[in-house]
């Protein structure tokens, strides 16, 4: 399964409460979340998240909170991929099981915004900037969860 787009590019501890702050947490819906995905980092950031598939971060992405609203926003904003050095693990899993492929890559390249990225979840490798890096690919589990649309919708079928 391959997935490419433009990147957005974040930094390093980039906690849900940046993501999706709390004061949004009454909306349910994620294509109204996604008004106010990254609003966290200031009141800028969801409309430069518009027209970007791909969100690449440093270290310790999506730390602090188990909040799911933190990746439904993102999936209501249009981003198909999350690349990061490293992900807090309750935010990785939030991304497998709402459908948000999610991949670490240690050896992440340093990227400038709309950098376009193709990962093969699969095949477990991204390239970005003109390099192919390996990453872990997707344990078949985890690719049936993301292909069905995420756990629940899985689940349901």
């Amino acid at each position: 399964m391959r997935v490419s787009g433009s990147a957005l590019v974040l930094g390093d501890d980039i906690n849900a409460d940046l993501l999706y702050p709390a004061r949004y947490m009454g909306i349910t819906q994620p294509e109204r979340q996604a008004a106010h995905a990254l609003s966290g980092l200031g009141p800028e950031w969801p409309a430069r998240l518009a027209g970007h598939a791909v969100l690449v971060a440093g270290e310790n992405l999506g730390g602090g909170s188990a909040r799911e609203e933190a990746v439904t926003a993102l999936l209501g904003a249009g981003v198909r991929l999350v690349v990061a050095r490293g992900f807090s693990r309750l935010f990785f899993r939030n991304c497998i099981n709402n459908g948000l492929p999610a991949l670490a890559c240690a050896g992440l390249p340093a990227l400038d915004s709309g950098t376009p990225v193709t990962a093969d979840l699969a095949e477990g490798w991204i390239e970005a900037g003109g390099a192919r890096l390996a990453v872990p690919a997707l344990p078949p589990e985890l690719l049936g969860i993301i292909q069905g649309g995420g756990l629940l919708a899985r689940l349901r079928a």
